[in-house]
């Protein structure tokens, strides 16, 4: 008898289990490789973005400057290590932070920005 045609109520013999383990596990695999692959994204962005920063002219075409800055949120949304790299430029340059807006700062940390005393 197989087990399509099997009385559902025969309690002698275990029903087949059904798991979506390796279902879950490739989706599981597939969202950590994005993840990743958006943190290379972030930082090829930075990398690239400063230089064409640098020999933009600033009042007249900021082109660099959204590039570096979609780099940082894709980077620090998207890996441990970039966030915890960037917390530590920010910790050791705290006036770093003072120019990031805080809308920025919500969307790549999760938080507002410190407020530093002038003391």
């Amino acid at each position: 008898m197989a087990d399509s045609e099997r009385d559902p109520f025969d309690m002698t013999r275990p029903a087949p289990a059904v798991t979506d383990q390796p279902i879950a596990a490739v989706g599981q695999g597939m969202r950590t490789l994005v993840r990743q692959l958006f943190a290379i994204l972030g930082l090829v962005l930075i990398i690239v973005g400063v230089p064409i920063a640098l020999v933009t002219p600033f009042p007249f075409v900021p082109i660099g400057l959204p590039i570096v800055i979609l780099g940082v949120a894709l980077l620090g949304r998207n890996s441990m290590w970039g966030r915890n790299w960037m917390e530590g430029v920010l910790a050791r340059h705290p006036k770093i932070e003072r120019f990031a807006p805080n809308w920025l700062m919500k969307l790549v940390f999760a938080r507002e920005k410190r407020v530093r005393s002038s003391v």
